[in-house]
């Protein structure tokens, strides 16, 4: 199939499959013309790709993880999989702590102004 059909079955836009060929998430057959022919099992693969985004993995994590996914979306036990996806679990839950410590701050900074700006009881 042409990307088009494939943009059209996965809810992908073409630009977003050629970012995944070009980051090697995809790897499409090219025919003479130049054209980007893709098989069926690509339509699985893009929605695994995007499920796996929305996990929050970065494109080179999934570059090692999408080999060992099947199509129900579950990962298969391959070697540096389960660290990988740790480091990435790891890096998720220090932003998540970096975010919570700026909004106690943006709100401890709001709640003060808003005490300043109040108006004097009486």
């Amino acid at each position: 199939m042409l990307i088009g059909e494939l943009a059209e079955r996965t809810g992908t836009n073409e630009r977003l499959l050629r970012h995944y060929e070009r980051a090697g998430l995809l790897r499409p057959e090219r025919l003479p013309n130049g054209y980007r022919t893709y098989a069926d099992s690509d339509t699985a693969a893009v929605l695994r790709i995007r499920a796996l985004l929305a996990a929050g993995l970065p494109t080179r994590v999934i570059r090692q993880v999408l080999p060992c996914t099947t199509d129900e979306a579950a990962v298969q036990p391959c070697p540096g999989v389960l660290d990988a996806l740790r480091a990435q679990l790891s890096a998720l839950d220090r932003r998540a702590a970096e975010l919570a410590a700026a909004r106690e701050v943006l709100s401890d900074t709001i709640a003060a102004t808003e005490a300043r700006t109040a108006p004097a009881p009486g």
